[in-house]
């Protein structure tokens, strides 16, 4: 499912997030706390104090999906910013965060794109 929201800008809430909270709530902080469109193409991601859950939030249409993910092991790379800021990254750091590495991959290859000739 996430594969069909290419292009949509991926905001994540620095800090830590209560993984109790609902989607209203979720969404009313991407309104109020980080003055963001929640009904816009987006995915806002928010993480737990122990960094070993993840929701992502996205608007689709007439509805909101909630995507949930809990590692059995291990922690997620969370940027450890202040709490009520957020970080617009890539789909690609998304990737990387959800696969366990850090924003900031020195070894990884640049995107290419292809160069018209006139």
């Amino acid at each position: 499912m996430l594969a069909a929201m290419d292009g949509a800008p991926v905001y994540l809430a620095c800090g830590s997030t209560d993984m109790r909270k609902s989607i209203d709530a979720l969404a009313a902080m991407v309104s109020q706390a980080f003055r963001l469109d929640v009904f816009s193409p987006s995915l806002f991601v928010f993480c737990n104090r122990d960094r070993d859950k993840i929701k992502i939030l996205y608007w689709d249409h007439n509805g909101f999906w909630l995507f949930y993910r809990r590692l059995s092991r291990g922690h997620f790379r969370w940027p450890s910013s202040s709490e009520g800021r957020t970080l617009c990254v890539t789909r690609r750091q998304l990737s990387w965060l959800l696969d366990g590495l850090s924003l900031e991959q020195r070894q990884a290859h640049l995107p290419v794109t292809a160069r018209i000739v006139v």
